[in-house]
């Protein structure tokens, strides 16, 4: 699947060179979340993300937004979903600039929409226990009565965007995101209310993370699979879940970014790309157990360097229109076609013929 069907081309929180950081920020509505900026002549310049202006950096929010730019990963319109997932989870960036054939800015694409089209691949019917095997790093947490300045030296330290907050007796508490944060961070330092005396004002730095985490967190358990996790980030619009135990005692963490780590990995060695058009989730789900199969005996078929699967539901499941294109390294492709009401046996039928 190339990237072309998911692009952005309108919506974008585009930025002034000469605007400030604290207002490119304000923009923003997470921490992988980013702002583009263009030039008077409408020339894309870079990208403006929290994770680079101040995990990885240390910007002042009243910097120019033309010295804080990051050079993102350029996307070309011909990318396939695997590689532009791959750019992301690489750079840590979730919304990434898509160039057209003459390096004109066409728009951009972002990880939820990504998942949001890819939800029945068959990568992800795993278990979420065989994904946290694979995690390099621990489960980072933060007590709910540490200070903020704790916090942010783990976020720091770790280059991390997201705490899992406990209380002592190590049950979930609360989630704490950076981006939670940089309303604060970008704050002018002698901000004041009428009425009050600056030293009875306790510093942002020493305040509690209880007082600034969100404490309505989704969980799953480890014998839950990442086909249920991804729905709940898509549907609820979220950028994680927590893994508990039967106490409620965090176990890991599942992120955007473990998606996009599946998706990368997931469709190494894979010579088939499937399009859908109108198919309901149950069908969805018939076309997810036919991936593997079908992907595995094309990749037999001599001479078959890439194929395509079309599939369009009509009628409201009355009629299933189904086109296999095959592409060898010369010549023409040969194109498949099948009709019929039943999608299992159309299926079939494609495979056969």
């Amino acid at each position: 699947m190339k990237i072309q069907s998911l692009i952005k081309s309108d919506k974008i929180i585009k930025i002034d060179p000469k605007d400030t950081l604290a207002h490119a920020l304000s923009k923003l509505a997470s921490s992988h979340d980013a702002a583009f900026v263009f030039d008077e002549e409408n020339k894309y310049l870079g990208l403006i993300n929290p994770y680079y202006c101040f995990i990885r950096s240390s910007s002042p929010a009243n910097a120019r937004a033309e010295h804080c730019v990051f050079h993102a990963p350029r996307i070309k319109t011909n990318f396939s979903v695997a590689k532009v997932a791959q750019l992301m989870d690489e750079s840590k960036v979730h919304y990434l600039p898509v160039f057209n054939e003459q390096d004109k800015f066409a728009g951009i694409v972002s990880a939820r929409r990504i998942l949001a089209s890819l939800q029945d691949l068959p990568v992800f019917k795993i278990k979420i226990k065989d994904v946290l095997k694979t995690k390099k790093n621990p489960l980072l947490t933060v007590y709910e009565n540490d200070s903020i300045a704790i916090a942010l030296s783990e976020f720091k330290k770790y280059k991390i965007s997201k705490l899992v907050v406990i209380g002592r007796e190590m049950k979930l508490k609360g989630i704490l995101s950076y981006y939670d944060l940089i309303a604060y961070l970008i704050a002018p330092k002698e901000k004041e209310q009428r009425g009050e005396r600056t030293g009875n004002k306790m510093s942002f730095n020493y305040q509690r993370v209880k007082n600034f985490c969100k404490n309505f967190v989704l969980t799953l358990t480890q014998e839950d699979t990442m086909e249920q996790a991804l729905r709940l980030i898509v549907d609820k619009k979220i950028g994680s879940v927590v893994v508990v135990d039967s106490g409620r005692h965090p176990l890991g963490i599942i992120t955007t970014k473990d998606f996009l780590k599946l998706i990368a990995q997931g469709n190494k060695g894979n010579i088939l790309e499937i399009t859908t058009k109108n198919l309901s989730h149950t069908n969805r789900q018939i076309i997810g157990g036919f991936f593997n199969p079908l992907n595995l005996w094309l990749k037999k078929v001599p001479d078959i360097v890439r194929a395509r699967l079309f599939i369009k539901e009509e009628k409201q499941g009355g009629v299933f229109k189904v086109i296999l294109s095959l592409f060898t390294k010369k010549g023409y492709p040969k194109v498949i076609k099948e009709e019929g009401k039943n999608l299992t046996k159309v299926l079939q039928k494609i495979k056969k013929d």
